[in-house]
């Protein structure tokens, strides 16, 4: 498992190895151990997996405020997506910035989200398949987000001109201005 540092500290790549031959391939995509060593000890108790049938449906920006805030490990096992992980810590150095990667299946990355950002994706390929696990399970009394197309944010989704696929409730979440303060940067953020 190979990990790698992104433009803002905590987000990281992880490319777990994959052993192909005849019949097809093996991957171990999470180990507890492996990450350990490189300093990532996490307590995931929830799969998630999502299926986007058409390109260009955009989930997100999302997030769970605490006591249910959650890190996520996201990957995909069909497909592509363009993964987004905003920094909704007040306080911190990278506060309103954003990590943006894509995911594939044929790439076999994984983008490790700590809690405190705000976290969408836009399909690129059709039938995509995303899974992610979580550190704490969903609630939806705890649950928030950030409007995809925040002016202050500006990120690039890649709808080629057109108009994303959401959901009723991504088209209501406030601004990146209007949103709460519910993370803190540093000890006990």
């Amino acid at each position: 498992m190979h990990l790698e540092q992104t433009e803002i500290p905590g987000v990281l790549v992880i490319r777990p190895r994959r052993f192909g031959d005849h019949r097809g391939f093996f991957s171990e995509t999470y180990n507890a151990a492996s990450l350990a060593e490189n300093g990532v000890v996490l307590d995931f108790c929830q799969d998630n997996h999502s299926m986007s049938a058409t390109v260009g449906t955009l989930r997100g920006l999302h997030f769970q405020i605490p006591p249910f805030a959650q890190d996520k490990l996201v990957r995909v096992a069909r497909g592509a997506i363009y993964d987004v992980a905003v920094d909704i810590r007040h306080g911190s150095p990278t506060f309103g910035r954003y990590v943006a990667r894509t995911l594939s299946a044929g790439e076999w990355n994984q983008l490790l989200i700590p809690a405190g950002f705000a976290h969408g994706f836009c399909t690129i390929e059709p039938d995509t398949e995303v899974l992610y696990k979580v550190t704490a399970p969903y609630s939806p009394d705890h649950e928030a987000g950030i409007i995809w197309n925040d002016p202050d944010l500006s990120i690039p989704w890649p709808l080629g001109g057109g108009d994303p696929v959401l959901s009723q409730k991504d088209t209501v979440y406030p601004t990146f201005a209007d949103c709460q303060a519910y993370f803190s940067f540093g000890p006990g953020g």
